[in-house]
């Protein structure tokens, strides 16, 4: 394993990325960062690095704002415009042949969909919190688009998880015939489980997101 940073152009100005590079070349998998976090943000380095460490590169950026040090997030379309940058330049840097995977924590991962849902390419999303509803708003469901995907998802959710009740995620997830859904018991939005050790937890979810790429691509 090892890891490098760069700089990204894109419309808006230049973001920060970290390649968190597997040993042997395979899928790559992008992930964006969440509304309050960086590409910084202790959990999502953490599992960058465990998916790396399973034969899985791991590419984090900035969102604009983050970039910017600001702490409210950008208008949607300026993160679709940015994610959808990153993504193409990851997979123009990339390896010939190898399996381009987008997703990222919470609303980096809910962004992500958005690209796919519109038709850009992957092999497939990964999920880790996704924000299905804002907390104690249920009825604010972010999911329409989500029945235009028809590549595998994959969902890492806490059960304790105030952005997702576990009902709504259910029927949500029961219209989604390509979703895999895996439950952290316990796991708040952040994958925090009380009495555990968040190692574990990273490690969990790590192995979890490595064998569904695997069996996608055929490497696992």
């Amino acid at each position: 394993m090892s890891v490098d940073s760069e700089q990204i152009a894109w419309e808006g100005g230049t973001i920060s990325a970290v390649w968190d590079h597997a040993d042997r070349a395979g899928a790559v998998l992008v992930l964006g960062h969440g509304a309050g976090g960086t590409l910084h943000t202790a959990h999502l380095a953490r599992f960058a690095a465990a998916v790396a460490a399973r034969g899985i590169t791991a590419v984090r950026f900035n969102f604009p704002y983050a970039e910017a040090r600001r702490r409210v997030p950008d208008r949607q379309p300026i993160l679709e415009a940015c994610y959808r940058a990153a993504a193409s330049h990851i997979a123009e840097r990339s390896a010939r042949g190898v399996d381009l995977f987008l997703g990222g924590r919470s609303m980096g991962g809910r962004i992500a969909s958005h690209l796919v849902a519109d038709g850009h390419p992957a092999r497939g999303l990964v999920f880790v919190s996704y924000p299905l509803h804002p907390p104690r708003e249920p009825e604010r469901l972010r999911a329409v688009h989500l029945e235009r995907i028809t590549i595998p998802m994959l969902f890492l959710q806490g059960t304790r998880d105030a952005f997702a009740r576990s009902d709504l995620l259910a029927r949500t997830l029961d219209r989604l015939p390509t979703a895999t859904l895996h439950l952290i018991e316990g796991g708040d939005h952040g994958l925090t489980v009380r009495g555990r050790e968040a190692a574990a937890v990273i490690a969990e979810v790590a192995d979890v997101a490595a064998r569904w790429v695997g069996d996608i691509t055929g490497l696992g």
